[in-house]
């Protein structure tokens, strides 16, 4: 090549790089396992933020992580998006995720709502639900009360392999220790007024129609069900109510939404940004407002009315590593007792 062209063509190679290296900082790969139509909005406000465009994937969070572990080091995802700390835990035990070093993060996420490697960036609680006529309150105080022999035959939950319930098992062996939780866990299927089964919407249904007395529910369903036009779901509501568990002990079990950035994202600078953008007060009143979540940012001022309806509490302050890092444990603990 004539020695006149080498510069020209250094300075098109050099342009293509910038133009590329621009290109994918403007780009980020989700993958996410949440399926919340409010998300949509959630993610638009990012990208006119930031002018970074999403490029998103959803499906189940048991095939999110096949797909990224089949994918290796040539997965194009840079942040994976999930609901419950024992879903981020199955990806934290592939050892997909980064470290992220991010002073924004430290500074407004409570140190108990995040590990070194993913964050939280919405809550939700376990709560118990109960029918008005067919239980006395003071009967279901604690999550311990529902193992009591005077609710036999009241009790209605889902599956004992369910996160939800796996989470909050861990919360208990963190506080009680094995013997005291094992114990809870039989005195639990001793009380069932049914076979584990359905969602925790179906949950709070059977209570309503006096199927059982009492569930164990995650909040948002509570609170979905209160901002509902349905009759039939405003009847149901009308026949039931809620008590935060164990305000005079550890706290009501608080579980998450959350996520981190992938060891192997092509997109690092704008995975990170992205997560610093969840934990803004704009996107954390998304989550609050959107999907009856509570924000993990201090301050933050929402405006939904169900969450409000349901009045303040005291929740737990376990970090949620320890909720990840007990569920093999409680797994175990459930089938001994017969929790399918």
């Amino acid at each position: 090549m004539p020695r006149r062209y080498v510069p020209a063509v250094a300075a098109v190679l050099l342009c293509l790089t910038v133009t590329s290296a621009f290109a994918q900082d403007k780009t980020l790969n989700l993958y996410s396992a949440r399926h919340y139509q409010t998300d949509e909005a959630l993610y638009a406000n990012f990208t006119r933020q930031t002018g970074i465009k999403i490029n998103r994937i959803e499906a189940g969070e048991n095939e999110l992580l096949e797909r990224i572990k089949n994918e290796g080091a040539n997965s194009p995802a840079d942040v994976f998006l999930t609901v419950d700390a024992s879903r981020l835990a199955k990806a934290d035990e592939l050892n997909l995720f980064a470290p992220v070093n991010s002073a924004v993060l430290t500074a407004k996420i409570p140190a108990q709502l995040r590990t070194r490697d993913w964050y939280a960036f919405s809550t939700r609680a376990r709560v118990i639900l109960y029918n008005k006529i067919a239980v006395n309150p003071a009967d279901v105080q604690d999550y311990q009360d529902l193992a009591n022999p005077k609710l036999k035959g009241k009790v209605c939950v889902r599956s004992g392999s369910h996160p939800y319930n796996l989470s909050l098992g861990a919360s208990m062996l963190e506080h009680l220790g094995e013997q005291k939780t094992a114990e809870w866990a039989r005195g639990m299927v001793a009380n069932f007024a049914r076979a584990p089964k359905g969602g925790d919407t179906d949950q709070i249904k059977a209570v309503a129609a006096g199927e059982c007395g009492v569930a164990l529910v995650n909040s948002y369903y509570v609170a979905r069900l209160l901002r509902s036009e349905k009759p039939d779901e405003k009847k149901a509501m009308e026949a039931v109510a809620i008590v935060w568990p164990n305000q005079k002990s550890t706290g009501t079990h608080v579980n998450i939404s959350g996520g981190g950035v992938l060891k192997t994202a092509p997109n690092k600078e704008a995975a990170i940004k992205f997560l610093e953008y969840l934990a803004s007060d704009q996107a954390q009143v998304y989550f609050a407002d959107g999907n009856n979540e509570w924000p993990v940012v201090a301050g933050v001022k929402t405006s939904n009315p169900a969450l409000e309806a349901m009045g303040k509490f005291r929740a737990e302050t376990i970090n949620v590593g320890a909720l990840a890092r007990n569920q093999a444990a409680v797994q175990k603990i459930y089938d001994r007792a017969g929790w399918q």
